[in-house]
């Protein structure tokens, strides 16, 4: 999980450290599928709780959270137990939360939380986002565009120019291994007008293999939420 905890610190822009409690429209997703977290509370203090579902096939609705000192903090709704955080930059307003398993012998919190500014650059509609998680090179193919990315590296794609009459385009992921590059997955997907892929590039922490999982989010990007 050291490669991910690196993403979390390099992905995030600069902080301008506040007291003050703001709402920022949360989406959240799981990349566990077998094992997501519980129903979650974000709470900002005694008197700001708010519902959260995380989902492992698809990005939840949006929920509003509270980030207070540019901090959004997570418990269980069990047992009030703390679960997470998320450190949000200061010119926010829309955020894509993706929760993965913290290590098992670790004294940290049982999830880390991966930030991704939703806005269209970085989700521009019928394209993707693509965010490297291992801790080597991967490259790429989605349709034309042909993309190296180092570790803690991001990038969103436009829609494919070039489709066939399904609207399909290639992908193909390789892994650095060895100092030998792999193929992880190779496929054929559908891009459309209103929908937006998430792939992600990681090591499976039980497994230790590198993997590529990919979402379907058929929502564009938020709206501020008001009074931010």
């Amino acid at each position: 999980m050291r490669s991910f905890c690196l993403a979390v610190l390099l992905l995030c822009p600069a902080l301008v450290h506040a007291d003050e409690v703001r709402k920022i429209a949360c989406r959240f997703l799981s990349l566990d599928s077998a094992a997501p977290p519980p129903p979650l509370l974000c709470v900002a203090d005694k008197t700001i709780e708010v519902p959260c579902t995380v989902y492992t096939n698809t990005l939840s609705p949006t929920a509003v959270c509270f980030a207070k000192s540019n901090i959004i903090s997570f418990i269980t709704a069990s047992d009030r137990q703390p679960a997470a955080t998320a450190t949000i930059p200061a010119n926010m307003t829309a955020a894509i939360l993706v929760f993965v398993a913290a290590a098992k012998d670790t004294k940290a919190l049982p999830w880390r939380i991966f930030v991704i500014e939703d806005t269209v650059k970085n989700f521009p509609d019928g394209g993707a986002f693509v965010a490297n998680f291992h801790n080597q090179d991967i490259r790429f193919v989605i349709g034309d565009s042909k993309i190296m990315l180092h570790p803690a590296g991001f990038h969103g794609f436009a829609c494919p120019e070039k489709r066939d009459n399904f609207n399909m385009a290639p992908v193909v992921f390789e892994f650095l291994q060895n100092d030998k590059w792999r193929t992880a997955s190779e496929s054929m997907l559908r891009f459309l007008p209103g929908m937006r892929y998430l792939i992600f590039a990681y090591v499976d922490p039980e497994s230790q293999r590198p993997r590529i999982v990919t979402f379907q989010d058929f929502r564009q990007s938020p709206k501020p939420p008001v009074g931010h």
